[in-house]
């Protein structure tokens, strides 16, 4: 898919994805060895926004190296760019002996790994919509999935089906939809359905639900210590919805479930999770695939990757996603199947659903036909605004505070502890603010400011004539969920000093530690569009 230039009449891309006829498919697979089989149940990333970064291109050397050594089923996208994203699929697709099943986290729209796609808010921004919310899912779903196929992308790891039952959560927060187990169940199963329109093969994940965990799965095992009737009836609603819809995948969570399995194995290593709850009462028939296996809450607890790759597939996973180790792992694999610690039958089953996956990605699909990518990505910035000011809401306000006056000074200070991946551009609120307002000054704090920098902050406060403070609080891996308590006294002192305007652009807890702010305003998520329904917002009458 080449970049749309915006200039003349619609342009119209042909399709990134290679089409292997189905029986020259089945040829293929009928004779691969016990090792290649194996291989074919191994997912590895390209690109990351991990230490060492590197984008989606500066990887597919090492990829393509790894694939003449190692037939891996597929890969998962990171860090990568509409420009030249397909064009490097393509290439590895090419290479590959068997044709690669790709996925990615589309949670915020194709633009979260292809840059600069649009990003669309996050999940909890639809379910502030209340009615025609399913509709708006299910339409950011099938333009996602338009785009990323197009691309040559098969699969989404979404949506996040758990239900954020727990406030203090670090990781789910805002990517779930909803605090209620029904109205999570409801835009789960609209976005799988937006999904299978565009051709998208749909992830419900993380099973059997990460919203009733106040730890980070990426750095830790957390425990769900709720009953089994609580489980049933709130963490499982949107898996069975999504499941219903159509999801023709499952990730398991890296989380303890004691009252599911008292052994205390989390989910992904756990039979009793895997095999009877997902497989047997729920009856879900599609591929269970791990979450990221370069999270501490898998690999806690084992020697090595190989062992913890025995003991998900053991328990009734069939996919491994993002190993870092593949052809050690492929080894601790082979020697397990030799020695009868991992059944054949249960690599055959694996393996037999994987293929049916992958020929169903690879299947020819009318939906889409005739992609246009100027008109999905008009769209999409259309479709994200119009949710990003529906779901900004005043969650408190003094009177005479708002809306805020063009005419008079104001300082914006936005806190933001997130380090950008290299390819983002920055944060647009100051660039919007100056074309808004007469006078602005504009400043960015990051996790650790200088002290310097917050002295100069509360010079220009007190000098100004309003006050602004936009913070992000949102979940990411491998990152801290809040802020750190010296910036949030610091932002309390600004507070007491001048009436100011808080806005949390993430989470609605974020805004809890700043009730002496004069407004309080949350956005749900920090993309671009929240950003400007922000402004927009300020001023309002």
């Amino acid at each position: 898919m080449n970049e749309p230039t915006g200039e003349g009449s619609a342009r119209r891309f042909p399709p990134n994805n290679p089409s292997p006829s189905l029986a020259t498919q089945a040829s293929g697979i009928a004779r691969l060895s016990l090792r290649d089989k194996l291989a074919q149940l191994m997912i590895v990333r390209l690109g990351s926004d991990m230490p060492p970064k590197r984008t989606a291109e500066e990887d597919q050397e090492r990829v393509a190296a790894l694939l003449q050594q190692c037939p891996v089923g597929g890969l998962v996208v990171f860090n990568g760019t509409s420009a030249e994203t397909p064009a490097t699929l393509a290439r590895l697709q090419r290479l590959s002996r068997t044709p690669l099943l790709v996925g990615a986290d589309l949670e915020r729209g194709a633009g979260q790994q292809l840059r600069p796609w649009p990003l669309v808010p996050h999940a909890m921004a639809f379910d502030a919509l209340g009615a025609g919310a399913a509709d708006a899912v299910f339409e950011f779903a099938r333009l996602a999935a338009e785009a990323a196929r197009w691309a040559g992308i098969h699969v989404t790891f979404g949506p996040v089906a758990d239900v954020n039952s727990n406030p203090r959560n670090p990781i789910i927060a805002t990517r779930a939809f909803s605090t209620d187990p029904g109205r999570a169940a409801e835009l789960a199963a609209a976005f799988v359905r937006g999904c299978r329109a565009a051709g998208m093969l749909a992830t419900a994940k993380h099973f059997p639900g990460h919203g009733d965990t106040s730890e980070d799965s990426h750095d830790a095992v957390p425990c769900v210590t709720a009953s089994v009737d609580d489980l049933s009836a709130r963490e499982l609603a949107p898996f069975r919805a999504a499941i219903a819809a159509g999801a023709p995948l499952v990730m398991t969570a890296h989380v303890r479930y004691p009252a599911l399995d008292p052994t205390g194995a989390p989910a992904t290593f756990s039979p009793r999770i895997v095999a009877k709850l997902l497989r047997e009462d729920l009856g879900f028939q599609g591929v269970a695939i791990t979450d990221s296996l370069l999270m501490d809450g898998a690999r806690m607890g084992f020697a090595g990757e190989g062992e913890m790759a025995v003991a998900a597939l053991g328990a009734g996973v069939d996919v491994l996603l993002d190993l870092a180790e593949p052809l050690a792992t492929l080894d601790a694999l082979e020697a397990a199947v030799e020695a009868g610690r991992l059944p054949l039958a249960r690599v055959d089953e694996a393996h037999q659903r994987f293929t049916a996956l992958r020929a169903a990605a690879f299947a020819p699909s009318e939906a889409a036909a005739g992609f246009d990518a100027e008109e999905n990505r008009r769209r999409t910035e259309s479709l994200a605004l119009d949710v990003a000011r529906r779901a900004t809401v005043v969650v408190k306000q003094r009177p005479g505070v708002l809306p805020l006056c063009p005419q008079r000074s104001l300082c914006a200070v936005l806190v933001d502890p997130f380090e950008r991946p290299r390819n983002m551009p920055p944060s647009p609120l100051g660039d919007l603010l100056r074309t808004r307002f007469a006078k602005v000054e504009h400043f960015a704090v990051p996790a650790d400011p200088p002290d310097a920098l917050l002295e100069s902050i509360g010079r220009a406060a007190l000098g100004a004539e309003q006050l602004l403070v936009a913070f992000v609080v949102k979940p990411a891996a491998w990152y801290r969920f809040g802020l750190p308590a010296g910036l949030c006294r610091w932002m309390q002192s600004l507070a007491a000093a001048q009436p100011m305007v808080a806005a949390c652009l993430g989470a609605p807890q974020g805004l809890q530690p700043l009730d002496a702010a004069a407004v309080q305003i949350c956005t749900y998520s920090d993309v671009p569009a929240s950003q400007a329904a922000l402004v927009e917002r300020l001023l309002a009458s």
